[in-house]
């Protein structure tokens, strides 16, 4: 096949480009495959606190059912006031429920580590459903005195649609790659996933004003609390840890708007994150975790580059080079997802789907990091306006005492007597 001297000129510098990237997922796959759980056991009392926001109640009661399965020590729902109907789901069960006011997911979740009274805290979403065995294997890893935060593997509840495969595809990719080597390669895994991860509570303490008031050039972070909290544990000179014998399942956007949103915003945390660590020295003691952090910001651009190279042959007419080129991006990224293929071989089917949507998600992270001063929540009424998390639904709700369902909390008391609190 003769091919114009374009071709040799555009093609030899991404060939080049191509073998980079692939020798870059080697240095993150090598050490992946070596990871191992954490086994023997550590006996330690467990709370999980859930911040609960306008939940689907079958969902909720389903997942307050699992987590009641675990035999964990304590459970504290911190539902909105808002949030009468999830109010009642909690009523149902011998859980502890804190009404709160306050917008926004950050307060939430220190309101509900304040009131835990365990040595360590599971930090949960509301729509996460646990498997029998999760409290028993988020402790083994806390045998390690250095550990201060331990992560799960999480699949996708309840949907089968394009979208939730294509997200079970994205996630055991990060299960079984990124978090893996992470795990394996000095402990410090860049971000615990809020929809289970597990801290030990002393230290949720002892960061919980620099979580609660950080902010981006300026404006108040209103979401990316789990990268935050990671963050922050590392800092501490504490260690991370994904255990991936601890399976939860949990829900996922299956309209594209949702998922734009929400990649969006989660786009924007990991900028903000990753700028701010690899401009401090206790990332680079972690020399691993920087690299991937580096090798991440890189990879939206460079992702780009084929497709643009595609669309550039397809208007050339050059049907048998692209023919080519999409054989290659199904051969290259099914073996990419090996792990998850043998798990669901019928998504050897959605490779190619897969590949565009990475394309996509390219495209949201280059809009997120121009927008990246932006602060919003896709699935709460809650933004920054004026330096201020403020409520934008239609009825916002007074700040004035409200009456708690029964076996509800008081309030814990405000941050600035955070020291009267015993650790």
């Amino acid at each position: 096949m003769n091919l114009p001297l374009v071709y040799y000129v555009l093609g030899t510098p991404l060939g080049v480009l191509g073998l980079i990237r692939w020798g870059a997922w080697l240095i993150r796959r090598i050490p992946a495959v070596t990871y191992t759980p954490i086994a023997g056991d550590h006996p330690a009392s467990l709370a999980i606190v859930v911040p609960v926001y306008q939940e689907d109640p079958e969902i909720l009661a389903t997942a307050i059912e699992s987590w009641l399965a675990n035999r964990v020590d304590q459970i504290v729902l911190v539902v909105d006031v808002s949030d009468t109907i999830c109010q009642d789901v909690a009523a149902r069960y011998p859980v502890e429920v804190i009404i709160t006011d306050v917008p926004g997911k950050r307060d939430a979740l220190r309101r509900g580590w304040r009131a835990a009274r365990t040595e360590l805290v599971a930090l949960v979403d509301s729509d996460t459903i646990w498997a029998p065995d999760v409290a028993d294997e988020v402790r083994k890893p806390f045998a390690d005195p250095r550990i201060g935060g331990v992560g799960t593997r999480q699949s996708v509840y309840g949907s089968s649609g394009f979208l939730a495969r294509i997200t079970d595809m994205f996630l055991d990719h990060r299960y079984f790659d990124e978090n893996a080597a992470q795990s394996r390669l000095g402990r410090a895994v860049s971000c615990l996933s809020g929809r289970t991860a597990v801290y030990r509570r002393r230290i949720l303490l002892d960061i919980e004003e620099e979580f609660m008031a950080e902010t981006f050039w300026g404006v108040p972070c209103l979401s990316g609390d789990d990268k935050r909290l990671t963050t922050l544990t590392l800092e501490r000179g504490h260690l991370t840890y994904m255990q991936r014998t601890a399976e939860v399942l949990s829900t996922f956007p299956t309209g594209w708007r949702v998922f734009f949103r929400q990649r969006l915003r989660w786009a924007r945390n990991t900028w903000r994150s990753d700028l701010r660590a690899l401009s401090k020295p206790w990332v680079w003691r972690h020399p691993f975790l920087a690299y991937t952090m580096v090798d991440k910001g890189l990879s939206g651009f460079t992702l780009l580059l084929g497709p643009g190279f595609f669309v550039y042959s397809l208007l050339q007419g050059n049907w048998i080079f692209c023919v080519v080129l999409v054989a290659w991006w199904q051969l290259s990224r099914a073996a990419k997802l090996l792990p998850h293929i043998r798990r669901r071989p019928s998504s050897l089917f959605f490779v190619l789907g897969y590949v565009a949507v990475s394309w996509v998600m390219a495209f949201i992270k280059i809009y997120a990091l121009v927008t990246i001063r932006t602060q919003r929540w896709g699935t709460r009424q809650v933004a920054v306006e004026n330096g201020e998390v403020v409520r934008t639904g239609s009825d916002p709700v007074a700040a004035v005492p409200i009456p708690a369902p029964p076996g509800a909390l008081e309030l814990p008391v405000p941050a600035t007597e955070r020291e009267r609190i015993p650790a």
